[in-house]
């Protein structure tokens, strides 16, 4: 933090020169947009510096979303122009893009703390450490992707190799471009066993994804020159008496134009503040010419003549037109710049001796004949020259160069494999600021202490029911889906024609009475029941227990009611009470409360309780969800017990108050707003994205919140002004609204959404139940009513 005040001196002086630096300043501190909130753990974050390394990744991208259709995707970048193509060339493909976090522990948390990612892929050259470091303290798994480092860099990295060894054993896995990026890897310190040769994502450019745009192609239409050279991303001089390549270039055009009449010029300065000055080079040199800027559609160009393409991620779009291209940064001091995508689209390339950022592919190139190399500004007119009048020698280089580009590809694939699996053996952890850190891990200490003594007192004063006991709950707070999977269960033996019970404590219901026992198929108000055991009493296929003494309420259901199989809900904590079986359920999206006890985090105990677990069920499984690293760590603490796996399924919609039945698939063209009160509404949204895309406004609210009128009367005027046509919630949330809902928030309609799940395996966790069963013969009456009416259909 010493070095803090200079970090700010340095933003103003930026800001000062361009004032596009001061736009979203805030999240260069790790304040991200508040879109990001409530991103469930599984999100990728990739960070792309710059402009070269965001067009690299866009294919990377794109197959992480094919991959991962269900998954969230940011990309940051630390240049504005790097931020600029990334949101235009990435519209649809990510969920957001952002400024990186300069690296001071409390800017990198904080994007942690709102992003939750599973991985974190770093792209190329970006060394880190407090990046590293605390994306590893989340859980994360940590990937430097398409890693190099250039000729001029490693003197400097041979020199911190004692401080850059620490910093490499940070990251899981390192895959580098090339074996000679890997073996300088490990020179500065890495691993050797983290360091993998995976291959340049440059070669897997995909010339056919490119657009041309019109109004470039249309000034060339109107030109119809007879040649076209490209010289792409040229750069000024590196030092004093170096070379200014756009000088070297414009000399060499109006050699070569003396005698080519219909030659056209695209010349392409690497850096936006060239602009101008390129332009006021080639009016120096009394050149004819047009800015890209400055083109609307219906211009045109004498020849021979020169376009200025003073614009961001356009180039790759042109190569196509070119005869020949000049790669620039090769004649200056400057490494070099990429030349596979000309070579992709079969292009002969002439490039000055400067290849040291890009040492491995012009290795290859030069072996395989691709490049036509030149040593001295003077030379570039000659080497142009003779392509632009030698068909069948521009023929034959385009195509080895193409040959070389093609003979590479496939690094796409294995870096999306690597991100598979450190995506998979992630297990996400809560990291707080040391400020909150101190006061709270005095507090969970405090809330650990109580639970042991209360948990003795509690095993002391211990009582069975007469009838099995299997207990479904959890290890953290939050939802983690036991109200669906302890509904989901009691219709699968009430299909078997068992009768089930289930106990639960109805949280906030408002009413004195210690016990209430209703049948199933009965009604009751919500005043009576609580949110959740409404919806236990409203399938129609279980008696319902509601009480916070499950023993006493259990012995009124066995009396009464007779079940077969009683269901503890929430009830891995419960210790008064015996059971059978301890299911206990494992939220995908936040598996183990951030890996500390309450208030740290949302551990309910330790996890060394896990022992106690008969079976584990992770819940909330999607396509892409990391679950690997949660098995191992379940496995870790309590070998004995089987996990499944079970996801949400959505069923129907069913419309508030005329109950009508809406397939899922009719709602998708609508314009929607949505609201819920869940312990982690982000399983909601992720189910909502998962059948068509996110509403266009969505409120949050603490778990069972009961809605006032006036909030849903202002939900439903925001979710007017947001443009939605209806308002979407859970059916836990439908019973919190106010009776007169349905009013309040015309003319707009409220649909709440039916669910089920699907359990891997499933049939082996039902024969694990039915073991229990076993121990005490069924009571019930084959004439009691709930026996003799068919299940309704599946709601959950």
């Amino acid at each position: 933090m010493i070095a803090f005040p200079l970090l700010v001196v340095y933003f103003l002086l930026r800001g000062i020169r361009e004032r596009r630096y001061f736009v979203r300043l805030w999240e260069r501190l790790g304040f991200l947009p508040h879109a990001y909130q409530g991103t469930a753990h599984g999100a990728i974050w990739l960070h792309a510096v710059s402009v070269g390394e965001v067009i690299s990744a866009a294919g990377l991208l794109k197959k992480l979303r094919e991959t991962y259709p269900a998954r969230r995707l940011f990309v940051s970048s630390t240049t504005l122009a790097g931020r600029a193509l990334a949101e235009e060339k990435l519209a649809g493909v990510v969920d957001g893009v952002f400024y990186a976090p300069v690296d001071y522990c409390f800017a990198v948390r904080g994007a942690l703390r709102r992003l939750r990612p599973s991985v974190v892929v770093v792209l190329e050259t970006e060394i880190w450490p407090n990046l590293y470091r605390e994306v590893k303290r989340t859980g994360a798994g940590l990937l430097l992707a398409n890693s190099r480092i250039s000729d001029k860099a490693l003197p400097r990295y041979r020199c911190q190799r004692w401080f850059l060894r620490h910093v490499f054993k940070l990251p899981d896995e390192i895959l580098a471009q090339s074996a000679e990026a890997a073996g300088r890897y490990i020179e500065i310190g890495a691993p050797p066993a983290r360091v993998t040769d995976a291959g340049n994502l440059k070669y897997d450019f995909e010339p056919a994804a490119a657009a041309e745009p019109e109004v470039v192609t249309g000034l060339v239409e109107r030109a119809r020159p007879a040649q076209i050279w490209i010289a792409a991303s040229t750069m000024p001089p590196a030092a004093a008496g170096d070379i200014d390549e756009d000088d070297v270039v414009i000399a060499a055009f109006v050699e070569l134009a003396a005698e080519r009449k219909r030659l056209l010029l695209i010349l392409v300065p690497r850096r936006p503040v060239r602009f101008d000055e390129a332009a006021g080079k080639l009016r120096a040199a009394g050149v004819r010419f047009l800015r890209r800027s400055e083109l609307s559609g219906g211009e045109t160009l004498e020849l021979p003549g020169v376009l200025l393409l003073d614009s961001i991620g356009e180039l790759g779009s042109l190569f196509p037109l070119a005869d020949v291209v000049f790669m620039g940064g090769s004649l200056a001091d400057r490494g070099g710049h990429n030349i596979l995508e000309p070579a992709c689209f079969g292009k002969p390339i002439v490039n000055g001796p400067h290849l040291e950022n890009f040492s491995a592919i012009a290795a290859d190139f030069r072996a395989g004949g691709g490049l036509v190399e030149i040593n001295s500004p003077g030379e570039l007119a000659g080497a142009v020259g003779r392509l632009l009048d030698d068909a069948e020698l521009r023929a034959r280089a385009g195509e080895r160069a193409r040959e070389l580009a093609e003979a590479r590809r496939g690094a796409t694939d294995r870096i999306v494999e690597h991100i598979e699996r450190l995506s998979s053996w992630s297990v996400a952890e809560l990291v707080r600021s040391l400020p909150a850190r101190l006061p709270l891990w005095a507090l969970s200490w405090v809330w650990a202490a109580g639970a042991a003594v209360k948990q003795r007192r509690a095993r002391g004063k211990r009582r069975a029911l007469q009838t099995p006991v299997v207990s479904i709950g959890g290890i953290s707070m939050g939802g983690a889906g036991k109200t669906p999977f302890t509904l989901h269960l009691a219709r699968r033996f009430r299909e078997e024609t068992r009768q089930p019970a289930i106990l639960t404590r109805g949280y906030r219901r408002r009413v004195p009475e210690k016990s209430t026992v209703l049948a199933a198929g009965s009604t009751a108000k919500i005043t009576l029941t609580g949110d959740e055991a409404q919806l236990f009493l409203r399938s129609g296929v279980v008696h319902v227990g509601i009480g916070a003494d499950r023993y006493r309420t259990g012995r009124a259901v066995e009396e009464k009611l007779h079940p077969d199989l009683i269901l503890l809900d929430d009830g891995f904590q419960h210790w008064q009470l015996a059971r059978d079986l301890d299911v206990v359920l494992i939220d995908a999206l936040d598996p183990f409360g951030g890996g500390a006890l309450f208030p740290l985090g949302h551990l309910r105990e330790p996890l060394t309780g896990l022992d106690r677990a008969g079976a584990f069920l992770i819940t909330k499984i999607e396509p892409g969800s990391p679950v690997e690293g949660i098995k191992e760590l379940l496995r870790r603490h309590n070998e004995r017990a089987p996990v499944f796996c079970s996801r949400v399924v959505p069923r129907r919609w069913i419309e508030f108050g005329t109950k009508r039945v809406i397939p899922v698939a009719r709602l998708d063209s609508i314009t929607l707003a949505g609201f819920c009160g869940l312990a982690n509404p982000a399983s909601f949204w992720r189910t909502l994205a998962s059948m068509g895309g996110l509403p266009v406004k969505c409120w949050a609210f603490g778990d069972h919140h009961h809605y006032s009128p006036l909030e849903v009367k202002r939900m439903a005027a925001n979710a007017r002004a947001a443009g939605a046509h209806g308002l979407v919630t859970t059916e836990k949330d439908v019973m919190n609204l106010p009776v007169d809902a349905a009013e309040l928030i015309k003319p707009l309609p409220l649909y709440w959404l039916e669910i089920d799940l699907e359990i891997e395996n499933e049939e082996e966790l039902l024969a694990l139940i039915r073991e229990k069963l076993k121990r005490a013969p069924a009571t019930a009456s084959a004439s009691d009513p709930a026996r003799q009416t068919p299940p309704p259909a599946s709601r959950g």
